[in-house]
């Protein structure tokens, strides 16, 4: 049989043609009017923040509009708020900030002015109350005011529902004299205060992240140490300039879950009574009545019967207490004297003395005579 010629082919490399074609003109298109950027190049670093100092800005200003915000206060850092708020309002001048404390709503508030000439400014003063808040010391707090430092306010209350589990965790994260939390400030190079039911933390974006996943997964039942030996075997990797773009896991330690089996309490049996028959069931109220003959009485009969009942437990009360207001008017039983028992002493040992030497005349074996006396 004869081949038949693929008459199609030559029709599909020629649309393929035209499409390459095509592709070509609009890129060509579109890079007409592109320009080479001598001020863009590789060595800049475009997520570096951009500094604003007050001569960048127009005299007219740059906000349009107030922008203010406000953080309540637990009752506890109020004495020292009072104290530290006169630092803060000059810290917040500097930037052309107000600042206001309410003592009575427990409240601070910071917020903008027309002469305010950096934009972000708001946003880390808002962070720098809040961590005022949470117990954070002033020299401390007022470090995220600057462009390199960022905080994080974590709530760690809702992570754990036991109560006594969530507060040997929080233990666990601080460490014996706060030496855990010491080596996650140092790894991290952040600031990080365990205070109530949140922990505050304070340091670059990257030492944030680390802190934050260490204290979560502190509370999800793994050890901080785990990921303390981690960051210190990256912190020695990265020393080395060899090893920066190869893959670091198999220097990194892997740790294994493991299900520790706790000794499970025995729980003893009580033993069954052997009992052929039931035991008796619990006499009911009109039982007791009919034992004491009281149910079959009348209500004036049961009303008299009380009152009799109520003056004799009165009778027996009152004569209790007189006996014991008695009590204090008896005369002291007699005592014996010093000098009484003395003679008893004396005479006891007159008789003593007497007794011994009768006994003794009674008991003496009788004197044997000399021969001479025997002879005579």
């Amino acid at each position: 049989m004869k081949k038949k010629k693929d008459k199609t082919a030559p029709d599909d490399l020629d649309g393929a043609g035209d499409s390459q074609a095509a592709e070509q003109t609009s890129s060509e298109g579109k890079k007409k009017y592109r320009k080479d950027k001598p001020w863009d190049h590789e060595g800049i670093d475009h997520w570096k923040p951009v500094a604003i100092t007050k001569d960048d800005v127009p005299s007219s200003g740059v906000l349009m509009e107030e922008s203010s915000f406000a953080t309540l206060f637990p009752q506890y850092r109020e004495q020292y708020l009072k104290q530290v708020w006169p630092d803060v309002k000059a810290l917040l001048s500097e930037h052309e900030l107000l600042g206001e404390l309410n003592l009575i709503e427990g409240s601070m508030t910071v917020r903008t002015t027309k002469k305010t000439w950096d934009p972000y400014i708001i946003l880390k003063a808002r962070d720098m109350i809040k961590l005022l808040a949470r117990s954070v010391p002033f020299p401390q707090a007022k470090k995220v005011l600057e462009d390199e430092v960022y905080c994080d306010i974590m709530k760690i209350g809702g992570l754990v529902r036991s109560k006594e589990r969530f507060v040997k965790r929080r233990q666990r994260l601080v460490g014996p004299n706060g030496s855990t939390l010491k080596a996650i400030e140092l790894l991290t190079q952040c600031f990080v205060l365990v205070q109530g039911q949140t922990v505050s933390i304070m340091g670059s974006v990257k030492g944030i992240k680390q802190a934050r996943r260490i204290v979560e997964d502190c509370f999800h039942n793994i050890h901080p140490i785990y990921h303390i030996k981690e960051l210190m075997i990256r912190r020695e990797l990265e020393k080395d300039p060899e090893l920066k773009n190869e893959n670091w896991e198999r220097f990194l330690p892997h740790f294994k879950n493991r299900n520790v089996q706790r000794k499970k309490k025995i729980k003893k049996a009580k033993k069954k009574n052997k009992d052929v028959f039931p035991p008796q069931p619990t006499p009911r109220k009109e039982d007791l009545q009919m034992e004491t003959g009281e149910y079959f009485l009348n209500e004036k009969e049961k009303e008299l019967r009380k009152r009799v009942a109520k003056r004799e437990a009165q009778q027996a009360k009152s004569a209790e207490k007189r006996r014991e207001r008695a009590k204090e008017f008896e005369p002291p039983a007699p005592s014996k004297t010093k000098k009484q028992k003395g003679k008893e002493v004396d005479e006891s040992a007159k008789e003593m003395a007497q007794r011994l030497a009768k006994k003794a005349k009674e008991g003496k074996p009788p004197k044997k005579r000399a021969a001479s006396e025997l002879l005579l």
